[in-house]
């Protein structure tokens, strides 16, 4: 049993250890830029942006966690934590399935089948650039006209990615993915109800990061709450979108730095940039530590902490 269990957790340190190094690497390798940018910023509108994006990724987790639900695999509010939060440094290390693999895995502990916990996963992924390319597509025409006409094939795939949520053609996308694999098809699917909670969860998380970019925004001399969440909502796509770049590094600040440029004086907008990547590796590690301090609890305890979370599954 010791044996079994050590095993099982050498991975999960492995990962957080690997993304710690990437997470490390990627503040250092620009360490002169991100200082300048900590000393620019107050420490109460950094506090508060922290906190508005420590925040956000807990609406992103409970838009994943319905998302499970719906598919027929509850977790409890303990084990949801750890097994998003931890597998989520994964998205620090090189390549785009790191953190897909650590969820599926992690959730697999808690009678999560993989190819469910994968199939959640990818719909949270997928429901998060639908809604951000909508948040971005409804707020930066109106904004600045410069991210709007080098980023127009972002604002142009938001009504296709919104409408590729729709129940049916998830269920048949993924079948059909399946059967290319020769895998068996998904014995339950997200229905409509639970899709709309998914989605719903993800755009309060786009308010929250919106919030913490305009608090950043804010402290540098700037103001624009909508412009700041458009901003903030395409850069995070489209960093998203070049796998090759850990966690949106570089491709983030780029794009963030042209949206901003008609609400900020020159310079400024990096600045911006910078600090804003710095409070949500802060969010990231907060939310990971805490998921690490929660530990592991027997499978029977979880159990009864979902039925009591959920009386009328008794």
């Amino acid at each position: 049993m010791i044996s079994r269990l050590r095993a099982s957790r050498l991975p999960r340190v492995a990962l957080v250890v690997v993304a710690l190094v990437f997470c490390v690497y990627g503040l250092a390798s620009r360490w002169d830029d991100t200082r300048h940018a900590l000393t620019a910023f107050s420490w109460p509108y950094m506090v508060a942006a922290l906190l508005a994006g420590v925040l956000g990724l807990g609406t992103w987790m409970l838009g994943w966690r319905s998302l499970l639900a719906g598919m027929g695999s509850p977790l409890p509010m303990r084990a949801a934590v750890r097994v998003y939060f931890v597998s989520q440094l994964g998205k620090y290390i090189p390549g785009s399935v790191w953190a897909l693999v650590a969820q599926m895995e992690l959730a697999k502990e808690h009678r999560v089948p993989r190819q469910r916990g994968a199939t959640a996963a990818l719909l949270a992924m997928a429901t998060t650039i639908a809604t951000g390319c909508a948040a971005a597509a409804l707020t930066l025409p109106l904004t600045s006209s410069d991210a709007t006409h080098r980023y127009w094939w972002l604002l142009v795939l938001a009504p296709i990615f919104l409408a590729l949520l729709h129940p049916r053609i998830v269920a048949w996308t993924l079948n059909r993915a399946l059967r290319l694999a020769r895998r068996q098809p998904l014995d339950r699917t997200a229905g409509l109800g639970t899709m709309i909670r998914a989605v719903a969860w993800t755009a309060v998380g786009w308010l929250l990061f919106g919030a913490h970019a305009w608090l950043l925004v804010r402290a540098a001399g700037g103001s624009g709450f909508f412009l700041s969440t458009g901003a903030y909502a395409l850069a995070f796509t489209a960093g998203f979108l070049v796998v090759i770049a850990p966690g949106g590094v570089g491709v983030r600040e780029a794009a963030l730095t042209v949206a901003l440029g008609p609400v900020l004086p020159p310079g400024a907008p990096l600045v911006v940039a910078l600090a804003s990547r710095v409070v949500m590796t802060v969010a990231d590690l907060v939310w990971a530590g805490g998921a690490v301090l929660l530990g592991s609890r027997h499978p029977a305890v979880e159990e009864a902490e979902l039925l009591e979370e959920q009386p009328d599954a008794r």
